[in-house]
């Protein structure tokens, strides 16, 4: 029995921690994440509680208090109230203490309250998930130990190690630290590559924050959720029903003129067509600006002002905010490409505006768009009337 009943190889007792802690991402992402937290996607009652009760063992996590923290932190993003935000204590802190964070918050009574709304509260939740969470674990702990002998004491510690590094170290904080942006979202959610084995999609977390309540994490061709895959199955096996995912912007050929259906895609789509325009019109005047540039010292201030001119305003450090007054106030066609994204930005921004005096300005913005004179300014405002809520025609 030294070996445990499996008597396993050292690759298959290294397969058999992969299929353990994999089972358990899946029930995050797919379970606690897309469902609980989002309600992104509903899951049969028979499916829900299998996460539940592999939760209770893996994790001992009880689903009230993670998704209670999670909202919250979407909620309270990068700010002090935010339960886990590198940006706020620091990368070190987070990536290292992030289960500390976690049960912290957890302490907090008016954070279950108020964002736990929704979550299981039967009789077996009461009674046995929230009540005895550490009697799940130490479950595990006899079963790894009876399956797999004196290596199972290994593989049970890596599974208790294995959401605490992943889901609240990478995931909550280098997913808001370092990565590549989609998306210019009002937070600083990253997307990290590669640890889709790992966290089952959870790394693609600035498309995330971008659509919170999409069941499907991916939006890039190139970009792949493994969770989304196991919610396809389910869905075949019909044991899942997805909601909701992120909006798509659809273009309908030879449609001129700008109408309510184009205000209601570009509301929809804004981080879409806010992404289109950096791409469309801020990087390609920026390239000519820097072409044009007579100084070593012009190119470099311009090459660095990058990252400025497409991030938010509100994600700005001092530095950065420095560049971009430095480039807008010596380069005028950057200085007014830019105003123009942040006028159509104002748009959806207009929160008393009547629907009518929302298409006004719209309207209004395209005509002066075009007037400037800016090839790629112009090619955007013309390419805005063919925006559309309706399914492209073929």
């Amino acid at each position: 029995m030294l070996f445990g009943l499996l008597n396993l190889s050292f690759w298959g007792y290294v397969v058999a921690l992969l299929i353990l802690t994999h089972i358990t991402i899946i029930g995050v992402t797919v379970y606690l994440h897309r469902s609980q937290a989002h309600r992104a996607l509903e899951l049969h009652p028979v499916l829900s509680h299998f996460f539940r009760f592999w939760l209770w063992l893996t994790t001992g996590m009880e689903t009230k208090e993670w998704v209670a923290i999670h909202r919250k932190h979407h909620a309270k993003c990068e700010t002090v109230d935010d339960p886990h935000s590198p940006q706020i204590l620091g990368i070190k802190k987070v990536f290292f203490e992030g289960a500390e964070l976690y049960r912290e918050e957890a302490k907090n009574t008016d954070t279950m309250v108020r964002y736990g709304q929704g979550t299981p509260d039967d009789w077996i939740e009461r009674n046995l998930y929230s009540k005895h969470s550490v009697l799940g674990i130490g479950i595990m702990f006899v079963i790894d130990l009876v399956l797999f002998g004196i290596p199972g004491i290994t593989i049970w510690a890596l599974q208790m190690l294995w959401i605490p590094l992943f889901a609240a170290g990478v995931v909550n904080g280098i997913g808001h630290y370092w990565g590549y942006r989609n998306f210019e979202c009002p937070d600083a959610a990253r997307n990290i590559l590669p640890f889709g084995a790992f966290i089952g999609g959870e790394e693609l977390h600035n498309n995330h924050h971008t659509f919170p309540t999409s069941a499907k994490l991916s939006v890039k061709q190139w970009e792949f959720d493994l969770g989304w895959t196991y919610i396809r199955l389910f869905q075949l096996l019909k044991l899942a029903k997805v909601k909701r995912v992120c909006p798509q912007l659809k273009e309908t050929p030879g449609k001129l003129h700008v109408d309510l259906d184009t205000l209601s895609a570009l509301i929809t789509n804004r981080f879409q067509v806010m992404a289109r325009y950096s791409k469309e019109v801020l990087l390609p005047v920026l390239k000519e600006e820097t072409e044009k540039a007579n100084t070593l010292l012009s190119k470099t201030l311009l090459k660095r002002a990058k990252v400025s001119l497409i991030r938010s305003e509100l994600l700005l450090n001092e530095e950065g905010k420095q560049q971009l007054a430095a480039v807008i106030d010596k380069h005028h066609m950057l200085a007014l490409v830019y105003q123009y994204r942040l006028k159509l930005q104002e748009i959806w921004n207009r929160t008393t505006a009547t629907q009518r005096e929302l298409l006004e300005a719209l309207q209004e913005w395209c005509k002066q768009a075009e007037a400037t004179g800016i090839i790629v300014l112009r090619k955007f405002a013309a390419n805005i009337a063919g925006y559309s809520t309706q399914k492209k025609i073929s």
